[in-house]
């Protein structure tokens, strides 16, 4: 007993030690976007709404197909109702004025059916095929938006998590070298060679080196859990990236990409204009589709008993047979003009339909322009920080000689370190601008 409970145990643990184990995952950009567009939360249920409509088109499509139906029936008359005759009805002596009461049927009934129903014509049924068709196009429409925006996200959080490695990185080298210029002005202060100031004002910006690398730590896992979760994998699993911010940044310098022209029917937000105008069209010839006469089938078959004891299982109780066929056909003739209003207001809402998709067209192409603009500065901001920062690398250099030679200021000093570091962010800062400026020209031009 004691062993079992042992092995037991250890199952146990194996078992609970397998479903909290970590997954590692290591991706470039392009692995992670592929990983996302399968694994992320959207993109699941953008994929079952597409199942979810397929099976609604086929629902609209069965409703048009035959249909079978079958039932049993069972009747306990506790009390007949009675029928009444006037009193000379089946005697002709008799009082015409008395009233006679009697019943018909029997204690019990018991009846067994099937029905054969079919459509055969009806102009709301052919609209409604042709909307289902529309309806799942909207879907599919909405999946492809959904990777899309899946996409931008996994681009723009995958450059956070690099931006905010890199700054740690600078901040790190920053530190070493502003404390190992602290050390040996904290030396040369205990020689009595320079003023307490400049051990100070070193100080203030070690501090404030200190202050923004343990932000930049918090920010970077923040980051990281953000892009965990856009890529749909457990918060606590690793997860390495591979690429590197600069390579990154070399591989997304197209300006190509500005020179062509905007091909707005490949635009999703102007795709799925389209469909609503479809919709749109075909909700306004339902409405005149109510107008026109419908026509259907019923093949109904079956068998019925009575008894005046529960007996319809034994062998001797007799069953009736019957059978039957009906066509029904409806004509609309008048509604009040009801119909007609539903007809205007459908054939308004196509109106409006239409108005939305001229605005739409305009309003991607002026999000095109600005987005294309976005981009070729983000390409010249990159330059102009690139520059700016060999010269503030520069600046601070020279300061820190004469810093060390006694021949500048601890303020000087301070002010080319800061004009360094504002640099460095702006830097980093740039390349990440320009990975997200082209991940969002991307998404207007719905390039694959």
């Amino acid at each position: 007993m004691k062993k079992i409970l042992i092995i037991t145990l250890l199952i146990f643990a194996i078992s609970a030690k397998s479903q909290t184990a970590k997954q590692n995952y290591s991706f470039s950009l392009e692995q992670a976007i592929s990983h996302a567009l399968t694994n992320n939360y959207q993109a699941i249920n953008a994929g079952r709404d597409i199942e979810s409509a397929q099976q609604k088109k086929w629902e609209t499509t069965a409703a048009g197909l035959p249909q079978i139906n079958a039932g049993l029936d069972y009747l306990n008359n506790f009390d007949f109702t009675l029928q009444g005759v006037s009193g000379n009805a089946f005697n002709p002596d008799g009082d015409p004025n008395a009233i006679s009461t009697f019943a018909f049927g029997t204690k019990h009934n018991m009846t067994g059916r099937a029905t054969l129903s079919q459509l055969l014509f009806d102009g709301s049924y052919i609209v409604a095929l042709q909307a289902s068709k529309t309806y799942l196009q909207y879907y599919q429409n909405a999946k492809q938006k959904t990777d899309i925006g899946i996409k931008e996200m996994v681009i723009n959080a995958y450059g956070n998590v690099l931006l905010s490695e890199e700054s740690l990185a600078i901040l790190e080298k920053n530190k070493t070298t502003l404390s190992k210029t602290l050390s040996d002005t904290q030396q040369t202060f205990k020689n009595g060679l320079i003023e307490e100031e400049n051990v100070e004002q070193l100080q203030i910006t070690l501090a404030s080196i200190n202050s923004n690398l343990s932000n930049v730590k918090r920010l970077n896992d923040i980051a990281l859990k953000m892009l965990k979760i856009t890529l749909g994998i457990d918060l606590n699993d690793d997860l390495k990236l591979t690429d590197k911010l600069d390579t990154l940044t070399t591989t997304n310098l197209d300006l190509a990409i500005t020179k062509d022209s905007f091909a707005i029917d490949n635009n999703i937000d102007y795709q799925m204009m389209l469909n609503f105008n479809e919709q749109r069209r075909l909700e306004l010839k339902l409405q005149k589709s109510k107008a026109l006469p419908s026509l259907s089938a019923n093949l109904n078959y079956g068998y019925n008993a009575f008894s005046n004891t529960f007996s319809f299982f034994t062998p001797d109780q007799k069953w009736n047979k019957f059978s039957n066929l009906g066509v029904g056909l409806n004509v609309p003739i008048f509604s009040s003009f009801g119909r007609h209003a539903k007809t205007q207001q459908a054939k308004i809402a196509f109106d409006q339909a239409k108005t939305q998709l001229v605005e739409t067209k305009q309003k991607l192409q002026l999000q095109y322009e600005s987005a294309r603009s976005e981009y070729e500065f983000s390409i010249e901001e990159y330059a102009t920080s690139k520059s700016n920062l060999n010269l503030a690398e520069r600046i601070e250099k020279k300061q820190q000689i004469k810093f060390t030679e006694g021949l500048s200021s601890s303020f000087d000093f301070s002010e080319a370190q800061r004009q360094l570091y504002t640099a460095q962010q702006n830097y980093l800062q740039s390349m990440v601008n320009i990975i997200n400026k082209k991940a969002a020209l991307e998404k207007v031009i719905n390039k694959k």
